[in-house]
């Protein structure tokens, strides 16, 4: 039977070779790379499941909750701050926590474009992140704006774009899905955070308190580091594109995108989203403290968001990968997020009312961010290269609401303060600002919708 089959493979050789010399040289080398990116995709693991893709989302998941968690509870650090001399009155320590997340954001398109570009650079590029995140955390007041909010944003933004490329290349059609539990990690972390953080604040101040999330970071994140692995490693891409060597050629990027009305709408609806997005994760705990409900009520708050970030981002990931509409649900999430602001926070007197609000506010707003996935499969049909591109820019609009969040929410303080003096009504302008920014969100999304009836033109 050896014999048998070993005499099969040689005359299946022989003809390969007799039909290569045939067809001329260049021929038979794409004949043998067409064999060899076969047997490659047959190594590779599978999309959609297994357990190097969950493995993978598992470690992704640890550092989204990790990273994420600190700025998402950093309402906590503002209301602390404030009691300090050094920062007495000054309206703008908020700019803090905008900047640590809003650089995250901005630099997505760069970053992403770079990540496309050197995808054998990924792991490394996730070390030098963590060394920054590592080294960023000041014990003096003075380099607080430079250390806790740029040094952070930076080292964020290095490593957390390139984990997303490699969630994006085990999860295809369930990347819904999968990016909304990815997203939810944020707000599981966001749920102990608050807590954790006003306790340390309390007991040690904030010196001790910043080493310790550091240290905390390097410690979680640490074990899993391994586990950051590429579905396609970097030389069997090049073999893949037909190279020999260890580095890939550059996928080419279709940026006929950028001309696309789709890409524009959702732009625009994703910024005025991102302006009102951050706002109430700055002001609750301030909000709370100006209703005299206790010096707990903050972190409370914010923990309860957070768990309705997670099934919120969870929810609206599973259904995008469904056969609804990504429009309708998009629209759903803000103009829900828009009614919960305008008539439940800016009436809340109470706990049990402010905690309705965080839980319709968290599960609604955060649901938006969890249909970026789909938004870039619609905006893109299927074109691999520039979905990372439009990722990246949905990115960079949300992040100029973060950035400006800080310094829009200090001056409309102020004027709530020059109208109403001290009280729940200093942040009233704070609250219509959030409210009105959804409302235009997903009006920007409905309108496309109506068009037709109304002869809308963009």
């Amino acid at each position: 039977m050896g014999c048998v089959e070993l005499a099969e493979r040689q005359r299946h050789a022989e003809a390969t070779a007799m039909a290569a010399a045939r067809a001329g040289p260049e021929s038979g080398d794409d004949m043998l790379l067409d064999d060899t990116a076969s047997r490659v995709e047959q190594r590779l693991a599978p999309v959609d499941g297994g357990f190097a893709a969950w493995r993978l989302l598992w470690a992704a998941f640890m550092f989204e909750g990790c990273l994420w968690g600190f700025p998402m509870s950093y309402g906590v650090f503002q209301q602390y701050y404030s009691t300090l001399p050094q920062f007495a009155g000054n309206r703008y320590i908020g700019v803090v926590g905008t900047i640590a997340s809003g650089l995250g954001y901005l630099g997505a398109p760069v970053v992403m474009l770079l990540v496309q570009r050197h995808q054998q650079w990924l792991r490394p590029m996730i070390w030098i992140g963590c060394n920054l995140v590592a080294g960023s955390f000041a014990t003096t007041l003075e380099m607080l704006i430079l250390t806790q909010g740029v040094a952070y944003g930076l080292g964020f933004l290095i490593f957390y774009y390139p984990i997303l490329h490699m969630v994006s290349e085990y999860w295809v059609a369930r990347r819904g899905m999968a990016f909304g539990i990815l997203c939810g990690a944020s707000g599981i972390s966001g749920t102990a955070m608050p807590f954790v953080v006003q306790a340390l604040l309390a007991r040690y101040g904030y010196a001790t308190t910043l080493r310790a999330v550091a240290g905390a970071l390097v410690v979680l994140t640490g074990p899993v580091m391994p586990f950051l692995q590429r579905r396609v490693p970097p030389a069997t891409a090049a073999h893949r594109h037909g190279g020999g060597g260890s580095t890939p050629p550059a996928p080419r990027i279709d940026w006929r995108f950028l001309r696309t009305e789709l890409f524009w709408i959702y732009t625009l609806s994703n910024v005025l989203q991102g302006f009102g997005y951050f706002l109430p994760a700055l002001y609750l705990p301030s909000y709370a403290s100006a209703l005299g409900l206790g010096e707990r009520a903050g972190a409370v708050l914010l923990a309860v968001m957070s768990v309705a970030q997670v099934c919120g981002q969870f929810a609206f990931g599973y259904l995008s990968d469904r056969k609804i509409s990504t429009n309708v649900l998009a629209s759903t999430a803000v103009a829900v997020a828009a009614v919960a602001c305008l008539a439940m926070w800016q009436t809340a007197r109470s706990l049990p009312v402010l905690v309705c609000f965080a839980v319709a506010y968290g599960f609604f707003a955060s649901g938006y961010t969890a249909m970026w996935a789909r938004m870039c499969t619609n905006v893109c049909n299927g074109d691999g290269a520039a979905a990372p591109m439009v990722y990246g820019l949905l990115n960079f609009g949300k992040g100029l609401g973060n950035i400006f969040a800080g310094p829009i929410g200090g001056n409309l303080v102020a004027r709530g303060v020059s109208q109403f003096g001290a009280g729940a009504l200093t942040y009233r302008w704070v609250v219509v600002f959030t409210g009105i920014c959804m409302l235009a969100s997903a009006g920007t999304i409905v309108a496309k919708s109506l068009r037709p009836f109304f002869k809308i033109n963009f």
